[in-house]
């Protein structure tokens, strides 16, 4: 369980991938995993597709990591379009095949915005989900958080009490959405403090590597890009591979950062790039060593 990793060392690096779509083979992401598992991460996550697509391949790649590689695994389980029992289905199948980690989110609205029929056959919320994940007693749980907010709520302070209410639904680690500007993480890890949410909290990273990728991603999450990547954009957004190389290096600056400040954890959203992934770790190997070897003495 990932919950025990904290305990005997910090910070933790972890990694996130994606099942492939429906029409593209499954060997495309074993080989991804193939290419990270010499980077050693301390689990790696896996999501769903849009929409929830690909629950039942989360599962296998979540086991295949586990089994294969001896690797921590943590599985993303949503519940939004679920019922209760495709959740149970879902953490007995995760259970069965040796998994024991869970991210545990609400997930995306149904399309059409069937809201009636994901409220009335599921749970609405996850802290909805994470009780009752917690009360099998069979599962470390992980769960979102949002330095600037989850896109939908009102205020950083109301999305703080509603995180709250998760933590103390039964959360033993947090996830923060992805962010590019790192005082505002420390400014909600501030928050956090004060409020009692007292779990170890990994800080989102995403390498950005092209302009329709950033792009996407602030329509989606709303995170603020501070003058100094909004620099970098506009200096190389008709150069791609400039582009790329900015952006590498600019994850690595906040990583590094990130590390130097005490984080619990970094954990990479990877985009199922490998060679983009080693690249970071490559540049980080020997403060990572440094930090190793300092919880150990």
């Amino acid at each position: 369980m990932i919950k025990y990793k904290f305990k005997n060392k910090r910070p933790l690096i972890s990694f996130e991938i994606f099942p492939p779509k429906r029409d593209y083979p499954i060997d495309t992401i074993y080989n991804t995993i193939k290419a990270l598992n010499d980077l050693r991460p301390d689990f790696i996550s896996v999501t769903y597709g849009a929409g929830g697509s690909t629950k039942d391949t989360t599962v296998e790649i979540a086991s295949f990591i586990k089994n294969k590689y001896n690797l921590s695994s943590l599985a993303h389980l949503t519940c939004f379009t679920s019922s209760r029992e495709d959740i149970d289905n879902i953490l007995n199948s995760l259970k069965a095949h040796g998994i024991r980690n869970v991210l545990a989110l609400r997930g995306d609205y149904p399309s059409g915005n069937n809201l009636s029929y994901a409220i009335s056959n599921g749970y609405k919320y996850a802290r909805d989900l994470i009780a009752h994940i917690r009360e099998r007693g069979e599962f470390c749980i992980g769960a979102a958080c949002y330095p600037e907010k989850h896109i939908e709520c009102k205020s950083l302070n109301l999305d703080l009490i509603y995180l709250k209410e998760k933590v103390d639904a039964g959360v033993d680690f947090l996830i923060t959405q992805l962010f590019f500007d790192n005082e505002i993480f420390y400014r909600f890890r501030e928050k956090t403090s004060k409020l009692n949410i007292d779990v170890p909290i990994l800080a989102g990273i995403l390498p950005v590597l092209n302009k329709k990728q950033i792009e996407r991603i602030v329509s989606l999450t709303g995170c603020t890009l501070p003058p100094k990547f909004l620099r970098i954009l506009q200096k190389y957004e008709h150069n791609p591979e400039a582009l790329k190389e900015a952006g590498i290096a600019y994850a690595v600056e906040q990583i590094v950062d990130l590390l130097s400040w005490g984080v619990d954890g970094v954990h990479i959203y990877t985009m199922n790039k490998a060679k983009t992934t080693r690249r970071i770790l490559n540049s980080i190997k020997n403060i990572r060593g440094a930090l190793v070897n300092e919880c150990v003495y």
